[in-house]
């Protein structure tokens, strides 16, 4: 199913813009029947930018500019409206929140440079969205999910608490991360390189101040609640967490770095997961596994693609398909 974004009332909000300064955008089919009171709002995923040069670069492409993005969305997985496919969610109202802050819709900064300006404007962009849906519907829903996919799903652990605040506790509010629990944890060598990259970019982007209350009062270092293994424990609102333990993501970037293997002795298991020795596999099992549904595909990612979601040969757990669960 094919959906095109909407904009116009966010546009009026000019302070809540991409990193190059265009309106934020989503797009929404609406819901029908015994749905028309249900909203799933997923927000898109895509990485991050961490100092001025990447924002910078990002700024140039689709996932930091609206005006590069394509103004029609194939909605599949759970956002299909196919009863066989999403039987759950078919008919509720569906939302794409558009992923252009590069900080998982958590900044609140900019920074310039001459005449050029990079804004980091996520929480504003989350904000006016919200106020905007509200308008069209979302103030009188009864069921809400809030889910997203790699850094939607990390955006998910900052904003699933404000959701149902910002509803007036009226609505039953639910949350779902896929692929976006991602692990402060050492990598093959013993180093730690996601702990500095997340450190930075709160720094840069002022995030700080939007992370969770209680987890920053826990802590010495406000960066670390951008990890969802820090900010989970502080969250009131019910969560569901999609993983696989063997995410691609985390385990070629977070994991096995290519800092952590410079003589390359992982790059066959990396490129083909078959070729993995016995070793590499139960290295990769020594992973700390946290979460409801974590199963064994190679794969970042699954909620929004049929094939993992709800199909015939989808992953399961004791006979239990993951939209199951």
């Amino acid at each position: 199913m094919l959906t095109t974004w909407e904009c116009a009332r966010v546009n009026c909000r000019s302070i809540a813009v991409c990193l190059d300064g265009s309106p934020p955008a989503y797009h929404l089919h609406r819901g029908s029947g015994a749905g028309a009171r249900g909203w799933l709002l997923q927000f898109e995923g895509g990485g991050w930018c961490n100092d001025a040069p990447s924002c910078a670069a990002r700024a140039g492409t689709r996932r930091g500019s609206t005006r590069l993005m394509s103004k029609l969305e194939v909605f599949s997985g759970v956002l299909s409206n196919d009863p066989a496919r999403n039987p759950d969610f078919y008919n509720w109202n569906r939302v794409k929140l558009r992923y252009c802050d590069g900080g998982s819709f958590a900044g609140d900064s900019e920074f310039r440079n001459g005449s050029s300006v990079i804004y980091m404007r996520g929480q504003r962009i989350w904000d006016a969205i919200i106020a905007d849906l509200l308008t069209k519907g979302l103030a009188k829903a009864e069921k809400v999910l809030l889910s997203g996919c790699s850094a939607g799903g990390l955006a998910t652990f900052f904003h699933c608490d404000n959701l149902g605040e910002l509803l007036g506790g009226v609505a039953t509010v639910k949350c779902m991360s896929d692929a976006g629990f991602f692990l402060d944890v050492d990598d093959i060598s013993g180093n730690n390189s996601i702990r500095p990259f997340f450190s930075s970019l709160v720094a840069l982007q002022g995030a700080e101040k939007n992370l969770n209350k209680d987890c920053l009062n826990s802590t010495l270092d406000p960066y670390l609640c951008f990890f969802p293994q820090y900010a989970l424990q502080n969250i009131k609102t019910p969560y569901f967490i999609l993983n696989s333990a063997y995410d691609v993501y985390q385990f070629h970037h977070i994991f096995v770095p290519p800092s952590s293997d410079p003589r390359g002795h992982w790059s066959r298991c990396k490129a083909d997961p078959s070729a993995c020795s016995t070793l590499q596999i139960a290295t990769l099992q020594g992973e700390p596994e946290v979460g409801m549904f974590i199963n064994s595909c190679f794969a970042h990612c699954q909620s929004e693609l049929q094939d993992t979601w709800f199909a015939p040969n989808s992953p399961t757990l004791d006979n239990e398909r993951q939209l199951q669960s």
